[in-house]
């Protein structure tokens, strides 16, 4: 059963943490250069591969005794809050070798290519692993961390920087900042108090 509570939450704290990341501006360059139905196929099949690895890490987790998982994913949140509050200021894009020509497979491979490299191991995957970890729902939790990075692919893809514009973008990293917070203290108090 899907529960669209945990899947709210998952998608706010995915798409927030993930708005500002450079893989967001990434999917914007290559959809400037390309057919952008073409590059967000390629990107969406990265992101599902990237949250289907991150839901294994985080059942992986739900084995461990359940306060153990709740302090390490409360300190987890934390770090991730206080990566998004410290983080500097970069403008550096991932490299990649353009397509040749724009057939889909070309296209389509290099946002996949892109994405899977520049998304391994990021802040948006070790927080669907903590989400996983810390719901035990991960139908829930990976439709959720799905739909927010494709709507983000999606709004970079088609005018990222419209939307930067209107948002600064340092607000919405203070407020995904905010949720990891928020998210890492109802963790250490059920690790402590339960």
């Amino acid at each position: 059963m899907i529960s669209f509570t945990i899947m709210a939450i998952t998608f706010g704290v995915v798409f927030l943490a993930e708005l500002p990341d450079k893989t967001a501006l990434a999917g914007l360059m290559l959809g400037t250069r390309y057919r952008a139905s073409y590059v967000f196929v390629g990107v969406a099949a990265a992101f599902a591969v990237h949250v289907a690895l991150a839901i294994a890490a985080g059942s992986v987790l739900t084995l461990l005794p359940q306060r153990l998982v709740q302090a390490v994913v409360g300190l987890l949140f934390l770090a991730g809050a206080l990566i998004l509050l410290l983080k500097k200021s970069d403008d550096e894009e991932e490299t990649i070798k353009a397509p040749t020509d724009q057939s889909f497979w070309k296209v389509s491979g290099a946002g996949f290519m892109l994405i899977l490299v520049a998304e391994f191991g990021d802040l948006t995957q070790i927080m669907t692993a903590n989400l996983a970890a810390r719901y035990d729902d991960p139908v829930s939790v990976g439709l959720g961390a799905v739909l927010a990075l494709w709507a983000v692919a999606g709004i970079g893809i088609l005018g990222g920087r419209t939307l930067m514009k209107y948002v600064p973008l340092r607000l919405i990293t203070k407020v995904a900042a905010g949720l990891m917070l928020a998210l890492a203290g109802f963790s250490l108090y059920e690790a402590l108090m339960g």
